[in-house]
Formats: C-alpha cells, structure tokens, sequence
C-alpha cells in the first residue's frame, strides 16, 4: 500500500500547509527578479513621467521667469487665470476642435472604413492613399498646408479662381475669421485615416455569422448598419471618443507650425497659449498653471468614458 506525505495528508484534512524553506526560497527569487525587470521601465517612467507632473504643480504656485529666484504666490497663478480673457478663448477653441473631432472625423473615418470593405476593382490602391496622411510628419503636414493657404499662390484661391469664384479669396491663416476654420481642415485631414484603420479593424472583428443572419432576416443595408454593425462598434466608437477629446485637448504642433496661435489668438488653445506665456513670454509658473489645467481637465474627461466602456462590457 503506498504511503501519502504528511503535506498531502495535511491538505486533504483542510489544513494550512506552511511553504517549506525552498519554496520560500525560490518565491523571494522569483519576487526580486521581477522586480529587477521592472525597475529600468519604472524609473524611467518616474523621470519622465510623475516627477515632470509633480514639479509642473510646483511651478505652478510660484511666479517665475524660468531664471533667477522664483517667488511663491499659492494659488496666484489660477485666480489670475480665471480672469484671463485669452485664456478663455484658447479653451473655447478647444472645445470647437473636439466638437469638430466628434462630428466630422468619426463619421467620415467609420464611412471610409465601410467603403474599405467593399470589394472594389484597386481597394488597396485606395487603402494606401487614404492612409497616406498619417505616414506623414505634423511638421510636413503643417508646411504643406500653409502653402496650399498661401494667398497668392495657394492652391485653394486658384481653384476659386478656376471655378469662377475669385471674389472668395482669401489669407484664409491670415484672417481671423477664417483661421481656425483652415486649421480645422488640416487636422480633419491629418487624423481622419487613423479613425479610418480604427473603424476598419472593429469591423473586420464581427463575426461574419451576424451579418449573415441579418441577410437572411431580409434586413435592408441601412437596417444591417444601424441595427447589427454600428451596436457591435460600440466599443470602438468610445474608444475613438476617447482618443479624439484627449487628442484635441492636447493639441499644439501643427496649429503652431501654421499660424503660432494667431492672427490675434485666433487660433491659440491651451497648449499654444501655454507654450507662448511659458517660453516667449518668459512666465514659467503661469504657464505651467495652464498646463495643471490642461491635465485636470484630461482627468475629468476620461474617467466617464473609461468607466461607461467598463460598464457595457459588465453588462454585456
């Protein structure tokens, strides 16, 4: 008859088994080379990351150029914000870019992404040219767009030109009016593929089976979209929300490519306002109470959007 240990007789009467000296040995090991792997990535991540963060708060309370002996003020630097009218317009203007983001970007990156999927005589030559756009960089696409601007020799008065409407032309980066409208173009242009691919690839996760239930229900194209495809894109959709507000309240290089914020703060958000009081104009700590904003802000938006996601999921 063969005999049990006493760790396994002691497990099967519901006892506690106590780790013996090698397990424990090996677990510590285990333990330390874990955290030998991840101790590079986090202080890099400490450095980078959460101490910036921490000593952007800190800047925040004090006023300072950036040199000689800053001066602690408190809370100086955000009451002085909430009377600052330019302040107030660059978030105004960001506001415009998320509305603009979530009603032109989306949509038409989610028709492209249909369009993708139909089997069409030189998809794939589309495929590539739609994505060309995002293979660029923001500083090529900022100068490329500022000459098709260009008042006297762009390439959008000539085609008014073209078209008979000459009298439409326009400094389209020159006029406040149409400034941040031009920019608009710009950055729809820039991020629509990105929302493109994001589409396409949530729709080749459906499984084929539902679309092929909906056609033998008879379902019309416009029933299958509205009722089978764009439900099971949920996910995905919140998932470009999500990107795109973050994304339009951070945004800073191409806007200061094209105009630097102007003409007369036409175009400055909270990014390039930052960015002009902190470095040109020399006033570290009430750039850098923008910037607490700008991350305050990004703090409140997410966690809704994060948390309806998790939400759907646990219902689904």
């Amino acid at each position: 008859m063969a005999t049990r240990s006493p760790a396994a007789t002691a497990a099967d009467a519901g006892e506690r088994v106590l780790p013996t000296r090698s397990q424990r040995r090996r677990r510590r090991s285990d333990t330390l080379t874990i955290l030998g792997f991840l101790l590079p990535a986090l202080v890099v991540y400490v450095t980078f990351v959460l101490w910036p963060i921490a000593n952007t708060f800190y800047f925040s309370t004090l006023d300072w150029k950036g040199v000689g002996q800053p001066v602690q003020i408190g809370l100086g630097n955000f009451a002085e914000l909430l009377g600052d009218r330019a302040a107030w317009a660059a978030l105004r203007h960001n506001m415009v870019l998320i509305v603009a983001s979530l009603a032109i970007q989306l949509p038409i990156g989610l028709a492209l992404a249909l369009l993708l999927l139909v089997p069409l005589r030189g998809i794939t030559v589309l495929r590539a040219v739609y994505f060309l756009p995002q293979l660029m960089s923001t500083v090529a696409i900022g100068i490329l767009w500022a000459f098709i601007y260009n008042p006297t020799f762009g390439a959008v008065n000539r085609l008014l030109e073209l078209v008979g409407l000459g009298a439409l032309r326009q400094g389209w980066l020159g006029e406040p009016q149409y400034a941040l409208g031009a920019i608009i173009v710009t950055i729809c242009w820039q991020y629509i593929p990105f929302y493109m691919i994001l589409y396409r690839a949530g729709l080749t996760s459906i499984p084929i089976e539902v679309n092929e239930a909906s056609l033998v229900d008879g379902a019309s194209p416009w029933g299958r979209f509205r009722y089978v495809t764009f439900p099971l894109l949920s996910g995905t959709t919140r998932t470009a929300i999500l990107l795109s507000v973050i994304g339009s309240l951070k945004y800073f290089d191409l806007i200061w490519i094209m105009t630097g914020g102007g003409p007369s703060n036409a175009t400055d958000v909270l990014a390039t306002y930052m960015y002009d009081l902190a470095f040109s104009r020399s006033r570290l700590g009430y750039g850098s109470a923008i910037a607490v904003v700008l991350f305050l802000l990004a703090l409140l938006i997410t966690p809704p959007i994060v948390l309806a996601r998790a939400g759907r999921r646990g219902v689904a």
